[in-house]
């Protein structure tokens, strides 16, 4: 296959998971992610920590400015980008109306929604020249129902991640670009560990595993072009 593979939020999580996935699929990939030292653990898991096929590049998705470098590098070092995975997600631990800090809030914004876009926006022009991209958004149930657990903020992000994939399908299927939203209800992630009360051990094992969101998201990825999910929710039984 060889194709070009793009994933934020790589260092941990669903981001890492896509990763591995992809990389055991003859993908070429860039792993993003604002830690080097978890993408280079990353890069491990998925046997390319010496590979020419695979690019880590630690970078702040909510600098636009970093984003676009981090793109200028990409198409340097691997060239045309098939694929975009937007897995890069936080959250705060005071995250209710009640609690909530300005700063806390804007940087949920930043690297939830405003990261994604910026990301979109630097591979977009490229994908319409080539005809082909998928672009897959790894969004929430919060983004379908706001919940108390999620926070405001969380909620807020991942309502606008699915508009974002929408708008995508609404104006670039002619060009041949597909979005997706996954939209996974808990995943046992270290993103649990910011909740105001992390939850158990015996919780987090009736928890979505981050290889099963990623599951879905090759799904999106791998049907053929013509085909195309616009959505899929996945929660615990």
């Amino acid at each position: 296959m060889n194709k070009v593979a793009v994933i934020t939020g790589a260092g941990s999580g669903v981001g890492r998971a896509m990763a591995v996935a992809l990389a055991k699929q003859d993908w070429r990939i860039c792993v993003i992610g604002r830690g080097e030292e978890a993408l280079l653990e990353t890069a491990k898991l998925a046997n390319r920590d010496q590979s020419e096929d695979w690019l880590t590049c630690a970078c702040d998705i909510g600098d636009a400015a970093a984003v676009e470098k981090m793109a200028a590098l990409v198409f340097k070092k691997l060239g045309a980008v098939e694929v975009l995975v937007n897995a890069a997600g936080t959250n705060a631990p005071r995250r209710s109306l009640d609690v909530l800090s300005s700063e806390d809030y804007h940087r949920m914004l930043n690297t939830n929604m405003n990261g994604a876009y910026y990301c979109i926006q630097a591979f977009l022009p490229a994908m319409r020249k080539q005809k082909s991209g998928t672009i897959v958004n790894i969004g929430s149930d919060a983004g379908i129902q706001a919940s108390a657990k999620s926070g405001p903020a969380y909620v807020m992000s991942k309502f606008a991640l699915r508009g974002l994939t929408q708008s995508i399908n609404a104006e670039e299927r002619y060009n041949g670009i597909r979005a997706c939203s996954i939209l996974p209800g808990d995943i046992d992630t270290a993103l649990l560990e910011r909740r105001p009360e992390p939850p158990t051990a015996e919780a987090r094992k009736k928890m979505l595993r981050p290889e099963e969101v990623a599951e879905c998201a090759l799904l999106a990825i791998n049907l053929p072009p013509h085909a195309i999910i616009e959505e899929l929710m996945i929660r615990p039984r």
